[in-house]
This record gives structure tokens, C-alpha cells and sequence, in this order.
């Protein structure tokens, strides 16, 4: 089953102080999968998609998808995903083509993106696609702008931010809600402690591939320029 909703309300929110630009709209999103590669023939089970504006969740998507493929025990067991609920769902092909449709040409988000990332890619390109905008990773940007978390995990960083927990972990529809979550607080941070005015995605992408030592570095490259 698919649901494309808005959601009404005000659970993720940041306020603006003058003259500091909205946030940029990203695209959330999340899989699950029957294993870690698509390359060793491992498929999507789960997507989901969740549009991010002015920090604000307004629209997600998620649909479970039938791939054809068994799903071993142990991703049964860590996701809750069964075979008998994927043979129910529609074809992996349709799913793709109405969750690209929905993500547009949004700049994507995920955590832990380049795994992600493989899935996106080849999912797509099985319908004869290909993705066109770049990810950037929760995951890498929280390691240089939380380094004081005890872990990186999602869980983790749900917990050590104090963010809300969306519902179960490894569901892709929670995941990609509290990993929306994590990048508005991550914005949040870079606005509030290395007072960063216009924070945009492609910034993000570029503090996530800074080794630790540089990122003062990076950032006064950046707000020299603004």
C-alpha cells in the first residue's frame, strides 16, 4: 500500500532570524532492502519520502514494493518486512516510477546515504531512469557538526538530540521522518553554533566531504562569499 500525504502541524519547525534565507526544500528518504547490495542482487523492500520546507515535514510518500526476491529471516526479523506483506504489494517497477515522480528534482537526503544512494540508483535504473541530483548524508554531516554524540547510528543521534521518535526503526517511513528530523537540527547547528546565515544543500554536501580539522575552514570560505 502507498500513501502520498500532507502532513498538517508543526512537529518539525525552525524559526528565522532577519535577514537569514528559509531553508532550501530537500527530499528525505529511506529503504529497506533485502541485504546491503544492490550489485550482490539485493532489492528494495520499503521506500519512503519525505519533503522537507522551511523545516516542516509537508509531504511524504511510502509504499512497500514487491521485488519477486525472498527476504532472508534476519531482515524479517529486524524490520518487521515479511514476505507475505511484499507479495501483496505493488511491483517494485510502479512504486519507482511514483516515488521519482514525487521526490522531483528536490536535492535528496538520507542517513547513511551512500547506502541509499545504490538502491536509488538501481531501482531506477531498472525502469530505465537515472537520479540527477546529488545526496547528502545525515550521518557524515552529523559526525563533523555533533562530534560529541557517543554514536552516528540514527537511533543514537534521535536520542542524543532529543529528537522525536517517529515509530519503529527500520521501517522506512520512521526512519526517513527522524532522519528529517536530524537534518533540520543539523541545520539548527550550524546557524546556532557556527553561525552560519544561509545554510543550503549544496554547503551541506561540502561540510560532509571536509576532513574534522578543516571545517573552520570550510565555513569561513563560506561566509566570505555571502
Amino acid at each position: 500500500m502507498s500513501a502520498n500525504e500532507t502532513i498538517h502541524g508543526d512537529e518539525l519547525s525552525v524559526e528565522f532570524a532577519l535577514g537569514e534565507q528559509a531553508l532550501e526544500i530537500v527530499a528525505v528518504i529511506d529503504f529497506e532492502t533485502t541485504g546491503l547490495s544492490p550489485a550482490a542482487g539485493d532489492r528494495a523492500t520499503e521506500i519512503a519520502a519525505v519533503i522537507v520546507q522551511d523545516g516542516k515535514v509537508v509531504d511524504r510518500y511510502q509504499s512497500l514494493m514487491n521485488a519477486g526476491v525472498r527476504i532472508p529471516s534476519y531482515i524479517q526479523e529486524l524490520t518487521g518486512i515479511s514476505d507475505a506483506m511484499v507479495r501483496s504489494a505493488p511491483p517494485v517497477a510502479d512504486v519507482m516510477r511514483e516515488v521519482s515522480a514525487f521526490v522531483g528534482d528536490y536535492p535528496l537526503v538520507a542517513h547513511n546515504a551512500s547506502f541509499d544512494c545504490k538502491f536509488w540508483d538501481a531501482e531506477l535504473a531498472r525502469i530505465d531512469r537515472s537520479r540527477q541530483q546529488e545526496f547528502a548524508c545525515s550521518m557524515l554531516l552529523s559526525r563533523r557538526l555533533l562530534p560529541q554524540a557517543p554514536s552516528h547510528k540514527l537511533g543514537a543521534l534521535v536520542e542524543f538530540a532529543k529528537l522525536p521518535v517517529a515509530g519503529r526503526y527500520h521501517r522506512a517511513l520512521a526512519d526517513a521522518e527522524m532522519a528529517a528530523s536530524l537534518w533540520v537540527r543539523l541545520e539548527e547547528e550550524l546557524r546556532s553554533q557556527y553561525k552560519v546565515r544561509n545554510v543550503s544543500h549544496e554547503l551541506l554536501r561540502k561540510i560532509q566531504s571536509v576532513p574534522k580539522a578543516k571545517l573552520a575552514q570550510c565555513l569561513d570560505r563560506h561566509q566570505q562569499v555571502q
